[in-house]
């Protein structure tokens, strides 16, 4: 899948509950600052069982679906007046739905819990099924909702998708006009396995050393592109998932790869990316890799 449609629309998929709709002015400030429309997405599940009455029920799903997406457009224009607001009732299941729109969509939008999950529930949640598989960067908006003008935090780690982490995170901080924080962390785990034995009583100095350099390197071009952000450079010898929940507590948004350098194929959602998607206090932002 390709990793964004230039120009398309953000997708923000909803159920009526009030984290959907914390996602939903999230989406629409989205928006308004990348001079993009919002398609707001409600999907009902289709009725497979074959019952006296079913049909009706499939009808009464769909009229509620239709307008709840109505209510929660006119919310949006509202909150974001100008804004080109969209709607879909797509007859699927939601990840199906929201994956198919993730293929012509900018960017996907959705609360914490997913829809029609239950407060709490982890394990499979939409939110990260979508982080793990969608056709374009996953906005989960986390946190109470509240606006905050801490700074833009971005979780490096030199893999694969730092680059485009880098990216998004410094068009994120120069949209808002805020900081960036550009963090890069690494546990004694990262390297241990890779250290002769002969050359760990050195000490952990030249790998900080290095660290902090390609850090600085991966950082300069986007520097010379977006002068007008703040930079500040932190890197650390700790758990990654650690220090980015910590800085989840002033971030107004935190952005990640959705797998690290350190990351199993077979994993399609990295270690950080699920503790940040299920943890984190603000918003968290997963970048997606491009097409094969």
């Amino acid at each position: 899948m390709a990793q964004a449609a230039a120009g398309g629309p953000i997708v923000v998929g909803v159920d009526g509950s009030g984290a959907a709709m914390r996602a939903v002015r999230w989406a629409a400030e989205a928006a308004v600052r990348r001079s993009a429309p919002v398609r707001i997405v409600h999907a009902v599940a289709p009725v497979t069982v074959r019952a006296p009455g079913a049909a009706r029920v499939a009808v009464h799903a769909r009229d509620a679906a239709k307008r709840l997406v109505e209510q929660v457009a006119a919310e949006a224009a509202m909150a974001a007046p100008g804004l080109v607001v969209t709607t879909v009732v797509p007859m699927r299941p939601a990840f199906e739905a929201l994956l198919a729109e993730s293929g012509t969509a900018s960017m996907l939008v959705v609360g914490p819990t997913g829809l029609g999950a239950l407060p709490g529930v982890l394990a499979g949640s939409l939110p990260a099924k979508l982080a793990a598989h969608s056709g374009c960067p996953v906005a989960v908006v986390r946190g109470s909702g509240e606006r905050r003008r801490g700074p833009v935090v971005a979780g490096l780690d030199g893999g694969p998708l730092s680059e485009a982490v880098i990216a998004a995170a410094f068009e994120e901080a120069a949209n808002r006009e805020v900081p960036l924080i550009a963090v890069h962390a690494w546990s004694d785990a990262d390297f241990a396995g890779l250290l002769p034995e002969s050359r760990r009583y050195l000490g952990w100095e030249p790998i900080e050393e290095a660290e902090r350099r390609v850090l600085g390197e991966s950082l300069v071009p986007w520097q010379e592109k977006y002068p007008e952000v703040a930079l500040n450079r932190l890197a650390v010898r700790d758990r990654p998932r650690h220090v980015l929940l910590e800085w989840s507590r002033r971030a107004q948004l935190l952005v990640i790869g959705h797998r690290g350098r350190g990351g199993f194929d077979g994993l399609a959602l990295g270690s950080v990316g699920h503790a940040l998607v299920h943890h984190a206090q603000s918003p968290v932002l997963v970048i997606r890799p491009p097409a094969r």
